[in-house]
Formats: structure tokens, C-alpha cells, sequence
């Protein structure tokens, strides 16, 4: 579809309600359909939704599949994701159709990394269940003994998924006098590793034994399902911590909540769960755990910036140029 085919006004419907001011500049400058109850769409009304939209704006909680792709409309042009990972997007099936999908990197890269931050400091320091004491009624003072956990200063930090957040992690970290390990697809340049002050480490068992915190920041693909199983786990060691603020699916969560039950991984942080919104209720009967409903990207300024993205790449496929945020299969 050239520049002059693309309708002035192109059709958008957005799935899930946005910022304000977000909102407000989409109508702006296109025809757009918001969700106002902010309900999930089901499926009915996504495919419903990719029949007549020119665009579609969707977030994680829209399943993209093979099958929806497929019956949607001829003018379905463009799929601009609100968020990062676009791996509840079939893009096989969207190539196949012609249908552009964009993203929004670097939007929430500082906003991820904090939150990764704080579970690292919350899970060997135990603060979920010291605020469990307090809210129980039940701390009676002071005691060289009571809910000792571990400072991180010194430890090892292994890093899986050096992209955009990974780094920042690493920048993070180096101010908490952490030991900076990562196993990556590919190898950084040598003056980033300097930098960052990280040391790549090819085979990812290594790293895990000889990481006392784990980080998972890689994007969940048919390569990194169930990447951290029950083996992997047991490398980690009945002394380590293991913080996923990347995707559920990346770690095998029987595998992990049987680790955290029988003592052979000392805790975890969780921003995500392989089944969410469900949460496991095993997960939830465990001390050793700080469990977040998904909110490594819940930023004011992150919301407003990945907003900002979605404009410009529709924008840009409106104007008739290549939106500058493509994401292409076999994006990571």
C-alpha cells in the first residue's frame, strides 16, 4: 500500500486504555476506538477488531496467533505493540500477511532494571517477610538473630539477556559492588564489557554455578521456553537467588517452586508468572519468595515514552516510510 492508498485518516483500535495524554494525541491525528472499560479483549472481539481496524494497538494480554492473523482484514496493515517483547505475536504469520509489526524498545529499559534492582535487594535481604511480621502484629522488637538474610555486596550477579535492560541492570549494579557475569546470544564489544564491568561466559551452566543471583532479562522464543528447568535450577545452588522480571514462560515454575519447597534455591523475585494472572498457590505459600503483579514497566514516564513510539511508528506508516520500530522475525 503506497503513501497515496493509506487513508488519511486510518482506522485505530487500541486494546487496552492508555495515558491521557496518549489517548488524547492518538485522537488527535487518526479515527481511533479506545477500550474504555479496559476489560482484556477476548478473542471474539480481537478478531472482531482485526477485521475492521487499518491498525491495531495491542499489549501483551493480546494472544496475536496464527489463526487471528489469518482472518483478519485486508486493510489490516500494521500491528503497533504497545510494550517491548512481541512474543504473543505470531510474526511468521503476520510477515506472511504483509502486516508490519512495530514495538517500543528502550521505553522501559530503566524502569525493568529498577525493578530488577529491588528484587535483588528484597529477596536476600527477606523483606517480604519481615513486612509479613509487621503487618502480622507480631514483631516484638529487635534480635541479633531474627530474619538474618545476606548482603549482595561482593556476591556474583549472572545476567541471561545482555539487550537494552541487561545493560542496564549491570550499569546498576556495579554501584552495589556486585561481581557482573553474562551469558548472551552474542558476545558485547570489548569496551562495553569494560564499561558495564561484566565478563561474558559462553556456556550458560557455567554461569549459573557460579552465580550467586540470577537475573533473567532475555524475550521469552521457542529457543528460551523453560531455559531456566529443573536442572538449571540445581546449579544455582541452595545459596542462590534467582529474579525474573522478563517473561514467566522463560522458567519452568514447577521446577522452580518444588526448588524453593525442598530448600535447593534460597529464594526468588517474581514480576512474572508462566500463567499469569494465575498465580500458583504454591508459589504463594512460600517465604522465600517476593511475588509483583508485573510491574517492572509501571513508570508514569515509561508508559508516556512507549505511548510516544507508537505514535511515531504509525505515524510514519501513515506518511508512507518504514516505521522506524519494525520488528523483524528473528528480532532478538
Amino acid at each position: 500500500m503506497s503513501s497515496a492508498e493509506r487513508p488519511q485518516r486510518p482506522k485505530v483500535v487500541v486494546t487496552r486504555r492508555l495515558l491521557p495524554e496518549t489517548e488524547q494525541r492518538l485522537s488527535d491525528l487518526f479515527d481511533v476506538e479506545f477500550n474504555l472499560t479496559d476489560t482484556p479483549f477476548d478473542r471474539a472481539r480481537l478478531a472482531e477488531a482485526m477485521q475492521r481496524a487499518d491498525v491495531l494497538v495491542p499489549t501483551i494480554t493480546d494472544e496475536i496467533d496464527a489463526e487471528l492473523i489469518a482472518g483478519a482484514g485486508d486493510q489490516l496493515k500494521l500491528i503497533a505493540n504497545f510494550g517491548v517483547g512481541v512474543d504473543h505475536i505470531d510474526l511468521k504469520a503476520a510477515r506472511q500477511r504483509k502486516i508490519i509489526v512495530t514495538n517500543t524498545p528502550g521505553a522501559y529499559s530503566e524502569d525493568a532494571a529498577e525493578m530488577a534492582m529491588a528484587l535483588i535487594l528484597s529477596v536476600p535481604r527477606r523483606l517480604a517477610e519481615a513486612a509479613k511480621v509487621i503487618r502480622s502484629g507480631e514483631w516484638r522488637g529487635w534480635s541479633p538473630t531474627s530474619l538474618l538474610g545476606h548482603r549482595i555486596q561482593g556476591k556474583t550477579l549472572g545476567i541471561i539477556g545482555m539487550g537494552r535492560i541487561g545493560s542496564t541492570i549491570a550499569r546498576q549494579a556495579r554501584a552495589f559492588d556486585l561481581h557482573i557475569l553474562y551469558h548472551n546470544r552474542h558476545r558485547l564489544p570489548e569496551a562495553v564489557e569494560k564499561a558495564l564491568g561484566a565478563r561474558y561466559v559462553a556456556d550458560l551452566d557455567d554461569m549459573l554455578a557460579a552465580s550467586d543471583i540470577v537475573s533473567v532479562n532475555c524475550p521469552h522464543t521457542d529457543q528460551t521456553h523453560h531455559l531456566l528447568n529443573a536442572a538449571r535450577l540445581r546449579l544455582i545452588g541452595p545459596t542462590g537467588h534467582l529474579i525474573n522480571t522478563a517473561r514467566g514462560e522463560i522458567v519452568d515454575e514447577a521446577a522452580l517452586i518444588s526448588a524453593l519447597e525442598k530448600g535447593e534455591l534460597a529464594g526468588a523475585g517474581l514480576d512474572v508468572f508462566e500463567h499469569e494472572p494465575a498465580v500458583n498457590p504454591r508459589l504463594l505459600a512460600c517465604d522465600n519468595v517476593v511475588l509483583l503483579p508485573h510491574i517492572g514497566s509501571a513508570t508514569v514516564e515509561g508508559r508516556t515514552a512507549s505511548g510516544a513510539l507508537v505514535i511515531a511508528n504509525i505515524q510514519s506508516w501513515k506518511d508512507g516510510h518504514r516505521p522506524p520500530d519494525q520488528v523483524l522475525e528473528g528480532w532478538i
